[in-house]
């Protein structure tokens, strides 16, 4: 039965995706085993159930819910909701009515927010507005078509005052033609110049050097990132594939205007 319940939550292959990408956890006990020192007896419960029906699953937080009876559960940086005597699984979008808004997106905003915070300037490759109104974190992939449609058009993001800072994701993996052409700008003397020359296909001599391209690739896999362009606002509000200039600019503005949380 646990078998066909998998089938039926299509989320639980990503969530065994990221989890894979994920640092380890000490392993859930088993239903019925003491509990951690220290741990609450319904989060005992709550691990032990994910591991029964995703068994590759690591629970990274475990927090009060706006639903009675349930808490919220992330994994990465997804979120499912699970009742407290692990019985019971909500998986989809939490809307509170009367603002409208999508609670479910809020807290997994604020895990990826959180799992960016990790790449730090360092291992980031930025265009900067010379008057800097946003800043967005773009996985890109060198070969992707939307990609290169939107490093075209750099200058207009930067000119509406978005800052751009691009990580890694070749779509191949980690190894492969794109994942090479990754390393290779990251290798090269001037990078934003080899950037924008591979993605107009130009070919750039191969080089290797210490490189952040693996750790930005499991990056993307462990917020869940499955193509390029991803697009994520500071608040690690995801924006999307492809936005043009003007649709990234509204869309941004929107995000800086709603109530701090």
């Amino acid at each position: 039965m646990i078998r066909h319940t998998l089938t039926a939550f299509a989320l639980l292959a990503s969530l065994t995706a990221c989890a894979a990408e994920t640092p380890a956890t000490p392993a859930a006990p088993a239903v019925g085993a003491a509990k951690p020192a220290g741990a609450p007896a319904s989060e005992a419960v709550l691990r032990a159930a994910m591991k029964e029906l995703a068994p590759d699953s690591v629970i990274t937080h475990i927090s009060d819910s706006p639903i009675p009876g349930f808490k919220e559960v992330a994994m990465g940086a997804r979120v499912v909701y699970l009742s407290d005597d692990g019985k019971r699984l909500i998986q989809g979008a939490l809307f509170d009515i009367p603002s409208r808004e999508n609670l479910t997106q809020v807290s997994e905003g604020a895990l990826r927010k959180d799992l960016l915070a990790s790449a730090g300037a360092d291992r980031r490759i930025v265009f900067a507005a010379a008057n800097p109104r946003h800043v967005v974190t773009v996985f890109t992939d060198i070969d992707c078509g939307y990609c290169r449609k939107l490093h075209e058009q750099m200058a207009d993001y930067n000119r509406l005052g978005i800052s751009v800072e691009y990580l890694f994701f070749p779509r191949s993996g980690l190894s492969g033609e794109s994942f090479d052409k990754a390393v290779s700008v990251w290798c090269a003397p001037d990078r934003r110049q080899a950037m924008t020359a591979a993605k107009a296909g130009q070919s750039l001599p191969k080089a290797n050097c210490t490189n952040p391209v693996t750790q930005d690739y499991t990056l993307g896999r462990s917020i869940g990132l499955e193509g390029t362009p991803a697009i994520y606002a500071a608040n690690g509000e995801q924006l999307g594939g492809y936005v043009s200039p003007a649709d990234m600019l509204a869309r941004l503005d929107q995000i800086a205007a709603k109530p701090a949380r």
